[in-house]
């Protein structure tokens, strides 16, 4: 692994916390396997090719990355959890799936094999290191010419800090309390500033959308709002 201080000891420690968590979709993490299918559909729907390599940077318990793997990718999935990567391991196993799943960075890994992956995906990570500019950068020298990135993250804003953490981990309970900080959250602009400074070209954004009465989310196409997603493409 390399050592580049692009780690926060708290989140990782936090993360191993609550691994035995990542399969219950009726428990804390409920919200991430709510949301996945809508996740999946933005992210295949902008894959130039079939059957393509993909890297899951930061997957956790892997919900994303069976996904993937169920809709024909061949992917690979890394994170520096131990604890989450032995549950994404076993939950894989029981299921007979040949998922590539390593303890490594992303840093590490784009100097191990640039220009190899047809897409990389990067969903509620980058608000959980120090740098995530460097991230951002890593991912895009991981793909082939004309692959595609995507990123979903939180944006900085009050409306953010009073929906996503105040009432989704306090009140509502939809993830986990402290899982996500406010400093951390990033805005739309610095994304994209931070995507187009290593090459990538913006392509798409939408938002994930939550009715509390109904208790489900829906993509909104082309917004900005609290937890948004946004799709890239490497052009060389």
């Amino acid at each position: 692994m390399n050592q580049s201080q692009n780690v926060d000891a708290a989140e990782i420690a936090h993360f191993n916390r609550i691994a035995q968590l990542w399969w219950d979709p009726a428990g804390k993490m409920g919200q991430l396997h709510a949301i996945n299918g809508l996740r999946l559909r933005f992210i295949t729907d902008r894959i130039p090719v079939a059957h393509p390599r993909v890297v899951d940077v930061g997957c956790g318990g892997g919900i994303l990355t069976e996904a993937l793997h169920k809709a024909g990718a061949r992917v690979t999935g890394i994170d520096l959890s131990e604890l989450s990567l032995k549950v994404a391991r076993q939950h894989a196993e029981r299921g007979g799936l040949d998922i590539d799943y390593r303890y490594m960075d992303v840093e590490t890994l784009a100097q191990e094999e640039a220009g190899s992956f047809d897409a990389v995906t990067c969903m509620e990570m980058l608000e959980h290191v120090p740098r995530p500019d460097r991230v951002i950068a890593a991912c895009a020298t991981l793909l082939k010419p004309g692959g595609v990135a995507f990123f979903s993250t939180i944006n900085r804003t009050f409306k953010a800090f009073a929906f996503a953490i105040v009432a989704g981990e306090y009140i509502l309970g939809l993830l986990p309390r402290g899982t996500h900080s406010y400093g951390k959250l990033i805005r739309p602009g610095e994304l994209r500033a931070w995507a187009g400074a290593a090459g990538l070209e913006f392509s798409a954004v939408a938002s994930l959308m939550y009715n509390p009465l109904t208790r489900r989310f829906r993509v909104a196409p082309d917004r900005e709002d609290i937890n948004y997603m946004a799709g890239f493409i490497r052009k060389d």
